[in-house]
């Protein structure tokens, strides 16, 4: 997929975000816009129009952070429709929960990642 970005980046309530690809020889295409920014500690986009994605219809997702003592706790969301399409609304039966899931969990790793890289370089600083 290739992404573009509206002036704000992503980063602001309003902001647009623009993913065009193509699978199998379809073209894809979704537009998503920032609905609650919270920085830092939470984040929600929404799909925007009728996404052509294969296997999910219109959907929201997100993440929150949350204090819990000397750590953090981390949640990331996704909620989805099917597509209405009869045969892609039966292919999202069967596979939007494995990509909703696959979604959730690329979002989790990017996350412990970005994390744990700055608390490396923190501790290098000291």
């Amino acid at each position: 997929m290739d992404y573009e970005f509206d002036a704000a980046g992503g980063r602001a309530i309003g902001s647009v975000i623009t993913l065009r690809g193509r699978i199998l020889g379809l073209k894809l295409f979704v537009e998503e816009i920032i609905t609650e920014r919270q920085r830092p500690t939470r984040k929600v986009w929404a799909t925007r129009g009728l996404p052509r994605i294969l296997v999910l219809g219109a959907y929201r997702m997100g993440f929150e952070i949350v204090p819990s003592g000397e750590h953090s706790k981390l949640r990331v969301f996704i909620d989805y429709d099917l597509p209405s399409p009869p045969v892609w609304h039966l292919l999202g039966l069967i596979f939007a929960p494995i990509y909703a899931r696959w979604c959730v969990t690329q979002m989790t790793r990017d996350a412990v990642g970005h994390f744990a890289e700055a608390s490396s370089s923190a501790s290098t600083r000291s």
